[in-house]
């Protein structure tokens, strides 16, 4: 059984066909938008709205041993998604990075079949892995068993009791995360909004933040060498400008390569969408410029980011985490080594204290 006491934790990038597995899909815009790579000090002081589903799926998916098995505790429920949010927020607090997490309300109806299909994939790759472990080819079961992680609704209460516990805010959207995380970035009660997805531009985030969950030095699983990741802020507007379209343009743009709620138009790639989008003005006149066969609703998912439900987030607070709630839930229930999961927290206890002139506060709760 592998579990955080005994066992060595492999932490790979997300490779590309996890990216296009799953549950990290998204729409392909990154041959258009312009990225800027800033290192994790770069976010000190800043909150960042975290899109917390995109951000677990990828622990489930990187946290693992090299024949794809997860971090498990003695009863056999994984724990990757644990280890990820407290090692890695712990790094963000070190950082003076105020994290508050956006977890997914009800899908939109039209998202259905996206889910059906992510389904089928999980379920396919779940048996790949089993086979390919089997037979000892380690590289195709890695590959297979990212492909084939699940987010449980356990999982998900676990992840917002720890998150409780280090003193990181968690808000419920009522539909997709990343359109509320979007949201509270636009109003300003977050600086920046941080997904792997580029949705979250789609739905008028200022500035998004991808990577900001797997930087570091991390390995690759194919090459087995190692690279360093660093976050990469995407500015919304700045980019809107460069490509000279509209924000609405851009949707247009993002329905024609493929939404979770449309498949993509054969042939139309990011950058042969722009060029269209651009000649004809909007996907309408696209459509019949081209005489493109388009049968879904594009109308209808065209107003799925202009106008996504909207609700009041509540007034952020971040405190200081409680020791002792960290450990039950770590230590007591999931096996993690309580030796060092309070070296962590001290660690964390002892930068903080460090902070004692007047532009850096000496308590977490201070700095929040």
């Amino acid at each position: 059984m592998l579990n955080e006491k005994t066992q060595v934790i492999y932490l790979h990038t997300a490779s590309t066909t996890t990216q296009q597995g799953a549950d990290a899909v998204g729409t392909k815009l990154g041959e258009i938008m312009n990225a800027e790579a800033v290192p994790l000090s770069g976010l000190s002081g800043k909150a960042i709205a975290i899109d917390a589903f995109n951000t677990l799926y990828q622990f489930l998916s990187i946290i693992r041993q090299p024949d794809g098995t997860p971090l498990m505790d003695h009863r056999g429920r994984v724990t990757s998604h644990l280890s990820g949010l407290f090692y890695r927020n712990l790094n963000l607090l070190e950082n003076r990075i105020r994290p508050v997490y956006v977890f997914d309300g009800e899908a939109p109806r039209l998202k259905a079949p996206e889910v059906a299909r992510r389904r089928a994939i999980r379920d396919a790759a779940y048996e790949d892995w089993v086979v390919a472990k089997t037979e000892g080819r380690t590289e195709e079961a890695f590959k297979a068993a990212q492909a084939s992680s699940r987010l449980t609704d356990d999982m998900i209460a676990e992840a917002k009791r720890l998150l409780d516990a280090l003193g990181i805010p968690c808000i419920q959207a009522p539909s997709e995360g990343e359109a509320l995380a979007a949201q509270m970035a636009r109003e300003g009660s977050v600086w920046a909004s941080a997904s792997q997805d580029n949705d979250s531009l789609l739905y008028n985030c200022p500035r998004m933040i991808r990577n900001l969950s797997i930087s570091g030095r991390r390995r690759g699983g194919r090459s087995r060498t190692y690279k360093t990741i660093s976050p990469e802020i995407i500015d919304l507007d700045m980019n809107l400008k460069l490509l000279k379209i509209t924000r609405e343009q851009l949707i247009d743009i993002a329905i024609l390569v493929g939404t979770d709620y449309n498949d993509k138009v054969p042939g139309v790639g990011a950058k042969t969408a722009l060029k269209l989008v651009r000649e004809h003005g909007n996907l309408e006149e696209v459509v019949r410029a081209k005489a493109l066969a388009v049968d879904f609703p594009y109308n209808e998912i065209r107003q799925i980011f202009l106008n996504p439900p909207k609700q009041d987030p509540p007034k952020l607070k971040w405190s200081e985490p409680r020791e002792d709630s960290v450990c039950e839930i770590l230590c007591k229930e999931h096996d993690f080594s309580d030796s060092r999961v309070k070296s962590s927290l001290g660690h964390l206890r002892e930068i903080l204290d460090s902070m004692t002139d007047s532009s850096q506060q000496s308590s977490l709760a201070d700095f929040m």
